[in-house]
């Protein structure tokens, strides 16, 4: 018996290849991933296993034709992750419209839609970081684009499916190469380590704290609720714990040598009024649906992440 085939947007991508090894994992390999490719991309697709590849614009331009295929998921983990967008109407068409198209072919396929929403959302989190409208005040259209999206899955009533949306707060680990400016500090430390030999904090970092999670714990959520199609809502997935880029910055330097300095340079421009200097996700409601997993530590994690860019220049080899 053929098993029914899971979807993964945006597997080519961080999270959605780390997603697809995680299933590779638990046996599931009948998996068709989705996603636009360049070099860098292609690169995250060598250690997974999957049946199928379809370019995004492809696949949503032949929704109707997917109807004759037996699906039991669709992980939709696809966006324009980048904050300093400004072209409001493309991100808005690639974010918001894409999602809506999926999630309304979900809901006439009878199909579980597990989405990424994210931390953006919250803002500087003066009204704190419940999963409540209240506490919602997006700084740049990207935050905007994926409130937009959880407003529309908070407007259907009684849905038939199960639907949860995933806010992921500041993600790091393997295979983010290809995000470039985006891609976590963790990653830009190691490249500076590397090329100039020193890290570079902007001013006042002791003071800019954010909950930086593991790739592998969100890949473990996605999993747990793949497991579970009555766990339905928006869940933050964050550890709950606030950590400064000067602790972040340390922990990295320790992992070179002493000569490593750390070297503070002013706070660019463009970022202001942009840039969430505190983040900290509130996991009442995902603990009280039933996660109970405990999150990687960043001192447990950062050494994990940065043995892998190391050793492969941060790809998973296998």
């Amino acid at each position: 018996m053929v098993s029914k085939r899971v979807i993964v947007t945006g597997g080519a991508g961080f999270i959605g290849s780390n997603l697809v090894k995680r299933l590779n994992e638990e046996g599931i390999k009948n998996i068709l991933i989705v996603d636009s490719l360049n070099d860098e991309k292609r690169k995250n697709l060598k250690a997974l296993c999957f049946s199928d590849f379809v370019d995004k614009n492809m696949f949503l331009s032949n929704l109707d034709k997917f109807k004759k295929e037996k699906i039991k998921t669709i992980f939709h983990q696809g966006a324009c992750s980048d904050t300093m967008e400004t072209d409001k109407d493309y991100i808005m068409k690639n974010n918001y419209e894409y999602s809506k198209s999926l999630l309304n072919f979900c809901l006439e396929q009878d199909i579980q839609f597990i989405y990424a929403s994210s931390a953006s959302v919250y803002g500087n989190g003066e009204n704190g970081f419940k999963e409540e409208d209240f506490c919602k005040s997006p700084l740049n259209f990207y935050a905007l684009s994926k409130s937009r999206f959880d407003d529309y899955v908070l407007g259907i009533k009684e849905p038939t499916i199960q639907i949860a949306g995933l806010r992921y707060f500041n993600v790091y680990g393997p295979q983010e190469n290809h995000k470039g400016k985006m891609a976590s500090v963790i990653y830009h430390f190691h490249n500076q380590i590397v090329s100039e030999g020193k890290i570079k904090l902007f001013e006042g970092s002791e003071n800019f704290s954010r909950d930086f999670v593991f790739v592998d714990d969100i890949t473990k959520i996605n999993l747990q609720f793949f497991k579970h199609p009555e766990w339905k809502g928006i869940f933050n997935c964050g550890t709950g714990k606030a950590r400064s880029f000067l602790d972040l910055a340390k922990i990295v330097k320790g992992l070179y040598n002493e000569k490593i300095i750390i070297e503070t340079i002013p706070f660019p421009e463009a970022l202001e009024g942009k840039y969430q200097r505190f983040t900290q996700a509130d996991l009442t409601n995902l603990r009280k649906v039933g996660y109970k997993e405990e999150f990687t530590s960043i001192e447990h994690g950062i050494p994990k992440y940065v043995r892998i860019l190391q050793d492969s220049n941060g790809y998973l080899t296998k």
